[in-house]
């Protein structure tokens, strides 16, 4: 399989669940593919579909219609012998851990592995080698009660990992873990995913989540993807407005809004100034544009605040500032920005003086 085939194909996927007399449609024809080797997001609130939609990827929930593959074997046709075999090369861990509380750390990892015909011996070099892998070689004889949330995971992932999978399903991994252990279990996928060459589908509902380790990402709503792209373009330019919803969590540029709302004297204009946000649409904002257009359209800039980070290797973000000019030097830094591929959105004008 190429690098940028799909390991994982959902064709015209719905998911309906019939509760006393009604319908629900947890999932309404969704088609997505995920390419072998990558870090694909799938973020909704509560209710979307999306823990449904990843339950479907290797028919823990069958589908009501629709076509699911997994490397290439449409699975809905496999007799239930088959599907147990295809299903090892898809690992899963949850946001509750699913460990057996009676049986130790090493108990939890070897399951996968009993009744493969590996002898007693080569099950413990391969649990010893992956906890070693997770960092928890010291929590061999631990029983689950004995270990910290984080602990638990790492468990759970080296359990996954058991089986050589060659998908990772992570349904709200880190949802229960504080924000330091978070950030420890996000680098370890990461580590999956380029040292082991682990495709990894990521549920959340966390947009940070998505920032931090996602190539791709599909955003759902109500059954439905509304929108999907390359992480970097969603941010720079979201098109539905529960995405501008979720990325306005993880940027404080939108608290502008907040400000105008509860205090708009604290921001200092003067007739004629406009409050505009400027947002970056392409992964370039090294040049000193600011300054540049200063100097070239003779306008003052009033930064009130700004936010850059790295986004899938490549820095965005905007900045909120007050412009100050005429109108035809205005104009120009308008037109300039569109050149530039910076979207401007102004939120605000005094009046003319």
């Amino acid at each position: 399989m190429k690098a940028d085939e799909a390991i994982i194909r959902l064709e015209d996927v719905s998911k309906t669940f019939l509760m006393k007399e009604r319908r629900v449609e947890a999932v309404k024809h969704v088609t997505m593919n995920i390419r072998q080797g990558e870090i694909y997001g799938i973020i909704g609130f509560s209710g979307a579909g999306k823990s449904t939609l990843v339950r479907c990827m290797n028919l823990l929930e069958r589908v009501t219609s629709g076509k699911v593959f997994f490397d290439g074997t449409e699975l809905m046709k496999l007799r239930p012998d088959e599907l147990r075999r295809v299903r090892r090369g898809i690992g899963m861990i949850f946001q509750q851990f699913n460990l057996m509380k009676s049986r130790t750390v090493a108990g939890n990892v070897a399951l996968p592995l009993e009744g493969t015909g590996r002898s007693r011996r080569q099950i413990e070099e391969r649990v010893r080698e992956l906890l070693d892998y997770v960092e928890l070689s010291d929590k061999l004889d631990a029983y689950p009660s004995q270990l910290s949330g984080g602990q638990k995971q790492r468990v759970a992932i080296a359990r996954a990992l058991a089986g050589d999978p060659k998908v990772l399903l992570c349904d709200e991994a880190t949802s229960a873990l504080d924000p330091q252990t978070t950030r420890s279990i996000l680098n370890l996928l990461v580590r999956l995913n380029s040292e082991l060459g682990i495709t990894i589908v990521v549920i959340t509902h966390e947009m940070a989540v998505i920032k931090k380790i996602c190539d791709r990402v599909a955003v759902m709503e109500d059954g439905c993807v509304v929108e999907e792209g390359e992480v970097f373009s969603i941010f720079a330019n979201p098109k539905q407005q529960i995405t501008r919803q979720f990325i306005n969590t993880t940027t404080n540029l939108y608290g502008i809004y907040d400000l105008l709302e509860e205090n708009p004297s604290v921001i200092p204009m003067r007739p004629g100034d406009r409050l505009i946000l400027m947002r970056y649409l392409r992964a370039r904002v090294s040049e000193p544009l600011i300054s540049a257009m200063s100097v070239q359209f003779h306008v003052v800039f009033n930064i009130l605040f700004s936010d850059v980070e790295m986004i899938s290797g490549c820095p965005i973000g905007g900045t909120v500032a007050v412009l100050h000019g005429s109108e035809p030097d205005k104009e120009a830094v308008f037109a300039y920005l569109k050149e530039k591929e910076i979207s401007v959105e102004v939120i605000h004008s005094a009046g003319a003086s």
